[in-house]
């Protein structure tokens, strides 16, 4: 069992690493905006991965923006993801937001005691 996890791990975090890697090379709605993969958590049968989306900057509009282009390109990265990993099974990708970078930014700017951040 704990090679199970061992594997599942590594898997995760290669599929992030190549996530974050064509994440680079899209251009993002505004330029001031940041995108980042913070997560990935693919299933025991790799046949499905959950990847959290961090993004910051940009306008609320913006952010619906970039989660439209991704599910566009949702079929390119896993394309891409068969090639370079060779998995038995390149895993579908759901993209979600991940916003805990985010409320812990605001938890630290309301401590700071900057309530109008």
């Amino acid at each position: 069992m704990a090679e199970r996890c061992d594997r599942l791990t590594r898997v995760n975090e290669l599929l992030k690493r190549e996530l974050a890697g064509l994440l680079e090379r899209m251009t993002p709605p505004a330029p001031n905006m940041l995108i980042s993969v913070t997560e990935v958590s693919a299933s025991v049968d790799l046949r499905s991965a959950a990847v959290g989306i961090s993004i910051f900057g940009g306008a609320p509009g913006d952010r619906a923006e970039v989660f439209r282009m991704l599910g566009a390109r949702r079929v390119d990265f896993q394309k891409h993801l068969a090639r370079t990993l060779g998995f038995k099974h390149t895993p579908v990708l759901s993209f979600k937001p991940d916003r805990r970078l985010e409320m812990g930014d605001r938890v630290l700017e309301l401590l700071n005691g900057d309530p109008e951040s």
